[in-house]
């Protein structure tokens, strides 16, 4: 545990000192155009979080070395190749020039040192189908699985990047499937997805502390890149290294940041007919946040915002929850797997469609005043 908590206390600190020296740098680093429509913060905020979280790991591996442990080697090797992701964000986030496509190539990059250096390679699916091709490949690392890793790990990358649109949601969701991975690796013995996943999880909760609810910095694309590509390398050694792990309880663990991107890339294309890069205000974060949080419908105060901004995460958090706590149960039955990802596809679909057509569950209504309610209406009216 000492590695753990080395990368917590070294994220801590770091983060401490990008708030406290925010003033000289902000002008840079900051996130200072709030008139996008996925900005929700009234303040300008630093967006480099990244850098503290990646040094929290760099932190708790320096014990590493210490401890002479037989993973450390491939430990080191994977950070590198997480380096390699973070780096392209971290240039979008200081230069605000960086395009998705490059930060995706990048990603790739980043995947293909994994695959070579670790044996971060996907060779099992759960997909009948798929899995028949995997096996007939020519090669011992084929051509046809070589092309879902690197999918899956830039698919999975850019996930965490799309759902961090509040305080502390996309942070303390990653908590939770960090220690999801490392539990399971803990009842394997395999160590060092364990380790690996200590290293991520100590270093994002040294974040998550100044992260939330203040919001007094943000991890950017840097730290979303490097923390989708962790739990993503991670995942995929966790059912390369142990057979008896179902390949869909990656899947599930990170069902909800997967389905949100699906389903945004569907929403924006099929249904809008627009890029599905394109940025928009209607993630379901974003509709909990205009529609839940009725009590602050036309407060435009910071601290109106700020409240409203730190009440919309747990509302994600419990749905992460709802697919990464049975994962934890049948972490190695397929089949139940399956049937838990159809459930909770299902259940994002009807939040969603609720939420957006105003029939929200009363139970998850924040109280509403009836000035509140007349000023939403007016709101949605006019929209």
């Amino acid at each position: 545990m000492i590695p753990f908590i080395a990368s917590l206390g070294t994220a801590f600190f770091v983060t401490l000192l990008v708030v406290w020296s925010s003033s000289i740098h902000v002008h840079l680093s900051g996130d200072t155009d709030h008139l996008q429509p996925q900005k929700f913060h009234a303040l300008d905020v630093p967006r480099i979080g990244g850098v503290s979280i990646l040094m929290g790991m760099l932190g708790g591996l320096s014990y590493h070395s210490q401890l002479d442990t037989p993973d450390f080697e491939d430990l080191v090797q994977l950070t590198g190749c997480a380096t390699i992701a973070f780096a392209a964000g971290l240039m979008e986030d200081l230069t605000k020039r960086v395009t998705p496509r490059m930060r995706m190539l990048a990603t790739l990059l980043a995947a293909s040192a994994a695959l070579w250096l670790v044996d971060g390679i996907i060779q099992r699916s759960g997909i009948p189908a798929l899995d028949r091709l995997l096996q007939h490949d020519i090669l011992p690392v084929g051509p046809l699985a070589m092309a879902v890793t690197l999918f899956v790990v830039a698919g999975v990358s850019n996930s965490v990047n799309i759902i961090d649109g509040f305080n502390g949601l996309a942070s303390f969701c990653v908590t939770l499937i960090l220690g999801a991975l490392a539990w399971v690796a803990y009842r394997l013995g395999d160590a060092l997805v364990l380790q690996g996943a200590l290293l991520g999880l100590g270093a994002v909760l040294g974040f998550f502390v100044w992260n939330y609810p203040r919001g007094l910095i943000f991890m950017g694309d840097g730290g979303a890149y490097l923390l989708g590509f962790w739990i993503a390398e991670l995942s995929i050694l966790l059912v390369h290294r142990n057979p008896s792990v179902s390949p869909i309880f990656p899947l599930l663990v990170c069902a909800y940041p997967i389905v949100e991107t699906l389903f945004s890339m569907y929403r924006r294309k099929v249904v809008r007919g627009r890029r599905m890069g394109a940025a928009d205000a209607v993630h379901l974060h974003s509709l909990i946040y205009r529609r839940l949080m009725r009590w602050a419908v036309g407060r435009h105060d910071s601290a109106s915002l700020l409240r409203r901004n730190s009440m919309t995460s747990p509302y994600l958090w419990a749905l992460s929850a709802l697919s990464i706590t049975p994962g934890l149960l049948f972490w190695d039955n397929s089949a139940v797997l399956t049937g838990l990802i159809v459930a909770f596809c299902w259940t994002y679909i009807a939040l969603y469609r609720s939420i957006v057509r105003f029939h929200t569950p009363h139970l998850l209504l924040r109280k509403t005043t009836p000035s509140a309610l007349r000023t939403e209406a007016v709101h949605h009216s006019a929209g």
